[in-house]
């Protein structure tokens, strides 16, 4: 049954969202809005989902059923009458330039220097000329804090150094939507901060945020929404300081017994 596409106002929608790996069914039944501007933090156990859920936003992993919206496009798909179709690879490239992605672990590219792996998707994406591109590298950095670490490589950096520099790439394609897959946890504890820094400065500046973490002060004084993922569904959600001072189900106290 064709389904109607979501308001202007809604950045990312889900619907009954589902995502299996062979028999294990990840994701069962998902859904979830994020208003554009808002900072969405989604926390839950290992293997509830959320990691799936966050890369299937940005299509990195295909769903088997439901429907996913950003910026009122479907993602990964195109509907024809009551029908989905896959869009071909070009297409979805080209719809994930308005999503940046900053993942676990770094991911930069070794053999470039900081600037050059901020430069690198606008250069070779976009086409964007390298002059004005570097320029926008640099100011970039020295939004993160490393504007003087333009010419370092990643193994002269420190973790935390190469997160923001992670940052910086994901801005550099001007997205609409950041998705944050625990920046912070491959972090030694005295380096998360600056990361979190620079990630709060972001909200501040309206950029519409998706963000899976463990880190529940961020959660609580940064996120406009909470969402508990667990067993491959939204178990809980409503605002963060709400969800995390009255938790709604023995399992979510459970978990924020833990973490917190």
């Amino acid at each position: 049954m064709a389904t109607e596409a979501p308001s202007a106002e809604l950045m990312v929608k889900a619907e009954q969202v589902h995502k299996s790996f062979g028999r294990h069914e990840v994701l069962r039944g998902i859904d979830f809005e994020v208003r554009t501007g808002e900072v969405a933090c989604i926390v839950g156990p290992s293997g509830g989902g959320k990691s799936t859920f966050l890369r299937c936003v940005n299509h990195l992993e295909k769903i088997n059923a439901g429907r996913l919206w950003v910026g009122g496009e479907l993602i990964g798909y195109v509907q024809r009458g009551e029908k989905l179709h896959e869009m071909k690879d070009k297409e979805v490239a080209a719809q994930r330039r308005s999503i940046g992605m900053v993942f676990q672990r770094f991911n930069l590219f070794p053999h470039m220097t900081a600037a050059e792996n901020v430069m690198a998707g606008p250069v070779v994406v976009q086409r964007r000329d390298k002059n004005e591109s570097r320029d926008r590298a640099i100011e970039l950095l020295t939004s993160v804090g490393l504007g003087d670490r333009g010419d370092s490589y990643p193994a002269q950096m420190s973790g935390g150094q190469q997160q923001r520099v992670a940052i910086a790439r994901a801005l550099a394609m001007d997205p609409e939507l950041m998705l944050f897959d625990e920046p912070t946890s491959a972090l030694d504890p005295e380096l998360v901060g600056d990361v979190l820094d620079v990630m709060r400065k972001l909200a501040e500046s309206g950029m519409t945020m998706m963000v899976v973490t463990h880190e529940m002060g961020f959660a609580r004084e940064v996120g406009d929404s909470l969402a508990f993922i667990d067993q491959g569904v939204v178990a809980d959600f409503g605002p963060p300081r709400e969800v995390l001072a009255n938790p709604s189900s023995q399992r979510l106290r459970e978990f924020l017994g833990k973490v917190l």
